[in-house]
């Protein structure tokens, strides 16, 4: 067992059927070791890909996606959820629907440091309905670069992300794969009892 799935399981709170609450170790509180732990996992995973860079939105993919980034030695790019007054230059940027806040942002990536000759692995925190991981691919599609794969944290497997993904041409690895939240019980792709 991985041991993200154990933190699922021992310290994620269910709020309702369709939110866990993950703050003591991903949200607010980092754990760093599971982050490094994680980081060595997608390297694993992705180590042929050719991957130049990793990129997340911000916040909560950070932490995650810069033990990626460190484990391929490759930068680690983060998509803003507002323009910078700093960002003078060209830029790429998107809508994208955040699920738990029911909220739109436009986000945004400098083309300084996205280019068509980059192999872009996209980490996210959670994949729900495949809005923030989409929104990540449009952007890199702006650039004429090439998304190798979708690294997940945590997946709600009972919601369309990943078939949304799937249809976008886009291989996923999730490292821990939410079957439901139903009865105030987090309860895991392939357990019976969690």
């Amino acid at each position: 067992m991985h041991a993200l799935r154990r933190k699922v399981i021992e310290d994620g709170v269910v709020i309702d059927e369709k939110i866990l609450k993950v703050d003591g170790f991903l949200n607010h509180q980092i754990d760093a070791a599971l982050m490094y732990d994680i980081g060595q996992t997608f390297y694993e995973q992705f180590v042929d890909q050719g991957v130049t860079k990793i990129l997340t939105i911000e916040a909560s993919g950070i932490a995650p996606a810069i033990m990626v980034a460190y484990r391929f030695d490759v930068p680690c790019l983060f998509a803003k959820k507002a323009k910078p007054s700093t960002l003078n230059a060209g830029y790429y940027q998107t809508d994208v629907h955040s699920f738990t806040k029911n909220k739109t942002n436009t986000v945004i990536v400098s083309e300084e440091f996205l280019s068509a000759d980059d192999k872009v692995l996209i980490i996210d925190d959670f994949l729900a309905n495949g809005e923030a991981a989409i929104g990540l691919h449009r952007l890199v599609e702006q650039a004429g670069a090439t998304t190798v794969g979708v690294g997940i944290l945590v997946e709600k497997s009972f919601q369309q992300g990943r078939s949304r993904l799937e249809e976008a041409g886009l291989t996923v690895s999730s490292l821990c794969q939410v079957a439901s939240l139903t009865g105030n019980k987090v309860t895991l792709v392939g357990d019976t009892e969690s």
